[in-house]
Order: structure tokens, then sequence, then C-alpha cells
């Protein structure tokens, strides 16, 4: 059931606030134990707000299209009196004493939070394999990685175990799950969702955005979080849309099924009156570098207070965090420069189309635990592999929708990505909306 499903129901009295959220902390006991989407349950506290909730109906008092949606945060989100660990040791007994402002913003929507979901440790990598809190499982095969850092919010969602789960993103974090678990998670503009309460990782980077299983629920909930000051556009016409298929970079290095997948996407689109032209993207490998650059030096510099805990940091982290320490000061405000110079090119090359088709992910979930992909006939280091395709746009700060295009042979999820320019969230959900259900068929 999608949220606006639910929200139908609630209001047409076949079911209750409570009824929902009981029914999502069912999932969560039957299929917790095998997947460890969540590290935290608050269903005590998820039951009396539902009741609340119900009675708020009852008297007249409808808050909006989130009323009794029971929802999970991803677990560096500050939640108030509920611990917030970020997938860490530094930050296991954590308890904030506010929420965080999208914490704040959908609960003021009405929605029901059911816990926290589990991430990759300081929300650092691609696998949420937690060396601290145990491995994170894709639902459609316990033995792949759901992709992270968001990893349990994409398996919560795509269980049912919750209808929507915040993210956050600073090279793939919220579209790398929905890639690998075949659900939706929007990135939105740079600045468009406030991120006071949520533990950095990389400043100029870090974004925070849903997941969820529709794309029509990703906007209900993005608007949620984005709050009354987002800039709004008009209406917008699918037809007649300008999309960029790239000719190098995006279908280099991928699989076939992820490339076919993403081409029949392209398809559909132009079925619904859509134009799809071939373009040459600007120097992606120069973006995905500074990208890098930039992460590596941020991150060092916010975890420099905690280097003489070098035994509470998983080894994967703490290899990135010693590697950032080596960047120099010149290679970091080089990459930023570089950054102004790409985030040109690609407004140049917006004033041609008005959006970019990619793959998601150049491949479905690897295996728990697999270094090595095998693309093109040559084997890829994993991490970027995963990452290649969705860091620049960090980078670049533009907005960036992942939604489900079809299924390889194994029966893993294939994600499409679409990237607009600055602030237009809209044209990316009215688009992504027109191709779901073509896509379904």
């Amino acid at each position: 059931m999608t949220i606006r499903e639910a929200a139908a129901d609630l209001r047409a009295g076949r079911v209750s606030c409570l009824e929902l959220a009981d029914q999502c902390l069912s999932q969560i006991a039957r299929l917790n134990p095998k997947l460890n989407a969540f590290v935290t349950v608050t269903g005590e506290q998820a039951r009396a707000r539902a009741l609340e909730l119900d009675r708020e109906l009852a008297a007249g008092r409808d808050r909006g299209p989130l009323h009794g949606i029971p929802i999970a945060h991803k677990d560096l989100i500050r939640t108030k009196g509920v611990r917030t660990m970020s997938g860490s040791k530094l930050f296991a007994d954590f308890v904030p004493g506010s929420d965080a402002a999208v914490v704040k913003k959908l609960d003021a929507a009405g929605a029901v939070m059911l816990g926290k979901t589990g991430l990759h440790e300081l929300a650092y990598g691609i696998t949420s394999d937690n060396p601290h809190f145990g491995t994170i499982r894709n639902p459609r095969d316990a033995e792949r990685s759901p992709g992270g850092s968001s990893g349990g919010s994409g398996v919560a969602v795509a269980t049912g175990m919750a209808y929507m789960a915040t993210g956050t993103d600073t090279g793939g974090s919220i579209r790398i799950p929905a890639s690998f678990c075949g659900v939706v998670g929007l990135k939105p503009t740079y600045g468009v969702v406030d991120l006071s309460g949520i533990q950095p990782l990389g400043f100029s980077l870090d974004h925070a955005g849903p997941l969820t299983r529709t794309v029509a629920d990703a906007r209900v909930t993005f608007e949620a979080m984005a709050g009354a000051g987002r800039r709004r556009a008009a209406p917008v016409d699918v037809r007649n849309i300008r999309i960029g298929l790239p000719e190098n970079f995006y279908f280099d290095r991928a699989s076939g099924e992820v490339k076919d997948a993403v081409r029949l996407a392209a398809r559909e689109a132009e079925r619904l009156g859509a134009r799809v032209t071939q373009v040459q993207v600007p120097d992606m490998d120069g973006l995905n570098a500074a990208g890098r650059v930039i992460l590596l030096a941020e991150a060092s510099a916010l975890y420099e207070p905690y280097r003489a805990r070098r035994g509470d940091f998983g080894s994967d982290v703490l290899a990135l965090l010693d590697q950032g320490r080596l960047v120099p000061a010149t290679d970091y405000v080089n990459a930023q420069r570089l950054r102004r110079t790409l985030v040109d090119d690609f407004r140049a090359l917006f004033s041609e189309i008005d959006c970019l088709f990619t793959p998601a992910t150049p491949i479905t979930a690897p295996r728990i635990g697999q270094m090595q992909v095998e693309l093109d006939g040559e084997l890829v280091d994993t991490r970027i592999a995963t990452t290649r395709l969705s860091r620049g746009i960090n980078v670049l700060g533009f907005p960036s929708l992942a939604m489900p295009c079809g299924e390889s042979s194994e029966g893993l999820p294939i994600g499409l990505q679409i990237v607009a320019r600055p602030f237009e969230e809209d044209l990316l959900l009215s688009l992504g909306e027109a191709l779901e259900a073509g896509l379904a068929r």
C-alpha cells in the first residue's frame, strides 16, 4: 500500500492510524531479525502517537496527506529522547534533547515515527555492513547488499516496515539503496532541505531526502521535508520535456541489463511525448575526482576531535579518515575551483535539455563482502563502481531522482537516475510519476 492509498483508507474509515502503525510494527517484528533494517524500534511511542492522531481526525483536524502515516528516520537524524547513534560507537549513547528540522516538519505533518534505521558507519560508505551494529541485508536476496549509506531506510520501505524513511546523500547514499532495493529515492537540490540536527559528513556535499515506494509518495514527503519556503514551479507537462541521454561516461562500464533498462525507460518517456536526444556530458571523471578530494578532506576535518579514539572506528571508515588527513590544502582548494568550473559547464548543458537519464548504479546489488565486480570484461572496485554515477551530482548540487526501471535476469532491481536543474524537483517528480505506470507494465 502507498501513502496515497493509506491516506484514502484513513479518511474513508477503512483503517485507523493505530492499525497502520500496528501493521508496520508487525512487519518489523517479523522481518527485522533477518534484515536488520532498524536499530531502534519505538513501538509504544508510535502507538501513542497514532491514537492521538486518530482522535484528531475524529475531531475534524486533518494535518494533510501524511496524517497517521508510519515512517522511520535514518539513525543520524536527531530525534528527541531517542538515541541517535550514526552507526558509530562514538555516539552509541547519544540521546538528543531536540529533534532535527526534518523530524519537526514531518511530525507537524502528522507522520508517526516507528524508530530509527541502520546505516553504514557515520554514513561513510555504500555497503551498510556495519561492524558495530551488524550487516543490513537486501530484501530481494539476504546475501546481497542493500546499498548505503541509507541501507536500513531502503530496506524498511521496500518491505513495508515503513511507508517512508528519511535518508541522507553525500555521494549517492539515498539513490544507491533506492536502486539496489527497488524503491524511489530523491536527492533534492543542495540546501533545499534543512540539515540542522543531522550528523554531517561532508559539509558542502550533504543532502537529505525521502525514500518511498512510489514517486507520488516521494513528492508528498519531500514537500513536508522542504517546508513552506520551497520555491514551487508551475505544473509540469511531461510532453516535450527535453531528455538528454549521455553518449559518454554513464553507459561505459555498466551492466548490459542496466543499460538496456535505462534505454527502455527513455523510449517510454518518448512514448509519453518527451524528446530524447544524445548528449555529451562534461568531464565526469574530473567531477568525481573533485568530489572524492572534497569529501576526504571535509570528513577528516569533521572527525579530527575523535582522532584519539581510533579503536572506535571500523577499519574501512578509519582508512578513509586517515587518507583524508593526507590531502593537502592546495588539493582541496583546487577541487573546489574545478567544481565551480564544472557547475558552469553543466548549467550550459542544461540550457539545451531539461533533464538527464542515466543509470542510478551501473550494477545491481552485489553480494555482501564482494570487493570487485566485472564490467565490460574488467574487474572494478565495487565501491568505486557503485558511486561512480551518483557522486558527481552531489558535487553539482543538482536534484536527482532514483526510481525502479526494471529487473535483472536474477530478479534484482535496476535503478534509473533522472537529474534536473537546481530547484526543479517538480519536473523530476512529474516525469517520474508519468513514467512509473508505463515501466510497471
